[in-house]
Parts: C-alpha cells; structure tokens; sequence
C-alpha cells in the first residue's frame, strides 16, 4: 500500500464537478473541448475523459460529486484506483482533499490475494505535494493487515495463527508481550474465555502485549478474536454461520488501530487484549443454562451459547480494569441487532461519557469513517439480572439487543466514563470507492485521529 515519488512525468487527474464543466471546458484547447463534447463528457460524478493536455500530454478529466457536503462520498476518489488504466498518475486540479484522495486510491486498490493472484497490473498514484506521505500509507497498510485477518479463512485463521499474528506486530516493535493457552486460562482467572474455546481443536488463549513509555497516555484496546463461531449448541443456520470467519474481526481491527498507532510512533502507553477462541461443539462444549464465574466474580448464567463474544469480552475487560487505563476501547462483531439498526456500514458505539462520545462523533466525521452513538438504556438494565445466577448472558425478549450486549459489557469495566464499546461490522457486503467487498476495519482510523489529538492536548497541558 504505497504512493509513488511525484512525478511532473505522470498523467495529471484533474477533478471536475459538472455545475463547473461548462466554464471549464470553454479554457480547453479547441480539440479537447469538441473531443469532450463528441464524447458526451459531462462531468458526471464518477465519469472520465482523457485527452491531450496543451503539450500534447494525456490527462484524466474526472467527474467528481457535487458540492453539498452532507452528500459528497470521502473516498469517492477510490474510484481510479479500480477505473483507471495501468500506468503512473498525480492529483492535478480541483482535489479538495488531496490527502483523503490518495488514502481513498490506496484503499480502492487493496486486494485479497493470499489464495488467488491479481491479474492485472494496477494504477500507481504519485503521493500528492505537501501531504503527509508517511501517514496515509501508514494508515492504508494498516487497514490493509485488519482487511487480510478478516479475509482469511479459518483453517488458515484459526485462534493460532490470530495469536501468532498480533505477537508478531508487537515483536516488530519491542513490545513486551505474553499469551495464557488452555487450561492455564483458568489457574489466571479467566474462566469465560476458556468456556467459550474449549470446545475447539485449538485451544483458547488471551493474547497481552504492552508498548510505549510509563508515563505516557494509558490507552488498551480490546478486540473480539472469535476465529469462527458455530453458535455452538445453540448452532447456527447454514445461512448465519456463512460469514462467520470474520467473527475475529473485533480483533482484527485492534491490531489495525495498534498498528497505526506502533509504526507511527506515538507516545503513548498501548495495552492490547485478545481473547481469542473459536465456539465449536464437540462433547466439552459449554451449554445454554451452566452457570460460570467471571474473572470479576460476577456468575453467569449463560442464555444462548450463540451469545459468545460477550462472554470472552467481560473476562478481558475486566482484567483490561484492574489495571485502570485513560482509554478503553473494545471491538466486536457483537449482535446482529447492530446491523438491524444501523446496517454494515455505521457501527454503533456506546460509552458512559458525552464529551468523549462528542469527540468520537467529531473525528468519525473528520476522516470518514462513520459511527453512531447508541445509549446505554439503564431502565434495559435489570433485564440482565439473574434468578440463579448474578447476572444472564442474554435478556430473555427480543428488543434492543445491541444495548443490552453494551450494559452487559459495562457491567465489567470498572469506569464506563472512560471506555467506548464499537459493534463492528467487519464486512463489506458489495465493492464502494475505498470499500472493496470483503473484510473491513472499522472504527479505527477515527480513533487513531482521536488518540493523537489527546496526546497533544496532554503535552500542551503539562
């Protein structure tokens, strides 16, 4: 996922809206402009033209969307990456946001191509003047990896290889890192992560690794790692369980977002965790009715053994609130009522903080990556409380579902003004600019926004 030196050699892309065409057309050399005409160029958002610049040189005319912001796409531009012919290219006139431009061109021209090599040789783009290069790459190689996690399939993504990748992005930069497999789970207290895995071949495990200075802002991300989920002997419809090896993608956009973060070197104090299992059934599979106790202390009874992701989460949010953090954010493809409210595209997310969810609010808008503040309905709250047990995994009606998988989850973190819960998607389920169909992360580049912005604010407070 990388830009090209600039070039004044490459072919210049000039962005055009069609309110603008006319005047524009009328200072084209008096070929190009009966060219454009004969060839019923427009301006249309998403169309193109070339023709030859006044040296003779080609250039790309590209019919980019009106101007009423609330409408406008912000990887709109990601169509080149897909729409263009081979060859070398830089941003010319009329681009806006050269810097989301080129991010949105890199993510276009992503390809899952571990089990099938692209065909064709690509675009390239010249990294645009005066942006910041290192950046954009940086984040587009980092939703590159999320993307690759969610796409790849079980039997190469198994609890195994998910561990062994968030270890290796934490070796690549000196992190301090450790994984508790099995049944050592339990003798370290985490009795609902080893529940819900131990059905599987591979075994459950919680992968932790810390990096950056003491003092530094204390920021720990939680990501759901469940590598497949049957639904366990609450088992799925064929139908349901189709998609679900990107039941991990939780995880997956942990590492995105920590990648950011580790490879642009900011100073904070990055804690991750990564319960990771797969909910198989086999005859050690944990049942609809057991109860357990949480690594809080909290019983369970569990509702629906399809209800997983929460159960491994409370294990790790809890353990992620002994040692309290500023920041504390979770990942999970948590409950399809997310996607019922708010389908795949907008994630819902939920904190115990307004100003904090104002700023999450302000910097999804800023980079284009949306989310949705969802509430945390205390009057839903009870409906968690247990007869048998201190609290059920799933409330027994069939509203709000979403919510009430959050209020399960604050019931383990020690200070909700302090965290946010993101249900991701993880998937898109046809090709956008920036968005090709397949394995998404989502939430991340909005939080890496964020988590810079309060590092500055520390440094100018201190």
């Amino acid at each position: 996922m990388k830009l090209e030196d600039w070039s004044p050699q490459a072919i210049a892309i000039d962005f055009v809206n069609k309110e603008d065409w006319p005047q524009r057309r009328a200072k084209l050399p008096e070929p190009t402009a009966r060219l454009a005409n004969l060839m019923g160029f427009e301006a249309n958002a998403g169309s193109m033209f070339v023709a030859p610049d006044l040296d003779g040189a080609p250039r790309v005319f590209f019919g980019a969307e009106g101007k009423e912001p609330k409408t406008r796409d912000p990887f709109f531009a990601g169509k080149l990456a897909t729409a263009l012919p081979k060859g070398l290219y830089r941003l010319g006139d009329g681009v806006d946001a050269p810097a989301q431009a080129a991010l949105a061109f890199l993510l276009s021209s992503y390809a899952f191509s571990r089990y099938k090599a692209r065909r064709n040789e690509t675009p390239r783009l010249c990294a645009p003047q005066g942006v910041d290069r290192a950046r954009v790459e940086r984040i587009a190689a980092a939703v590159a990896l999320g993307r690759d996690l969610v796409n790849t399939p079980t039997n190469d993504m198994g609890p195994e290889a998910l561990a062994e990748a968030a270890l290796a992005l934490g070796a690549k930069h000196g992190a301090t890192s450790r994984v508790i497999v099995g049944d050592a789970l339990l003798a370290e207290n985490f009795p609902l992560i080893h529940a819900v895995g131990r059905a599987a071949a591979q075994a459950p495990r919680l992968v932790e690794f810390e990096h950056g200075p003491e003092d530094g802002l204390r920021v720990t991300l939680v990501g759901k790692g469940v590598c497949f989920d049957t639904g366990g002997l609450d088992i799925k419809p064929s139908s349901a369980m189709a998609l679900m090896k990107k039941d991990m993608g939780g995880a997956a956009t942990a590492l995105s977002l920590a990648a950011m973060l580790l490879d642009g070197e900011t100073p904070i104090r990055l804690r991750i965790l990564l319960p990771i299992v797969e909910n198989s059934i086999s005859a050690s599979a944990f049942r609809t009715s057991d109860v357990y106790r949480s690594r809080k202390g909290l019983s369970v009874e569990i509702g629906n053994t399809d209800a997983e992701g929460r159960l491994i989460l409370a294990d790790a949010l809890a353990y992620a609130s002994e040692t309290p953090p500023d920041l504390l954010f979770d990942f999970a493809t948590l409950t399809g009522a997310a996607r019922v409210a708010l389908g795949p595209e907008i994630p819902p997310f939920y904190t115990g903080d307004d100003a904090l969810a104002d700023e999450i609010a302000a910097k999804a808008a800023g980079v284009g990556d949306p989310v949705w503040r969802m509430p945390l309905w205390d009057n839903y709250d009870s409906g968690l409380d247990g007869k048998i047990a201190d609290l059920v995994s799933v409330t027994s009606g069939p509203f709000a579902g979403s919510i009430t998988a959050a209020l399960f989850l604050r019931r383990f973190v020690a200070d909700p003004t302090r965290w946010a819960h993101f249900d991701v998607y993880c998937w898109n389920p046809s090709t956008k600019p920036g968005r090709p169909e397949g394995g998404e992360v989502q939430a991340a580049r909005l939080l890496y926004e964020l988590i810079e912005a309060r590092v500055e604010q520390r440094k100018a407070n201190s």
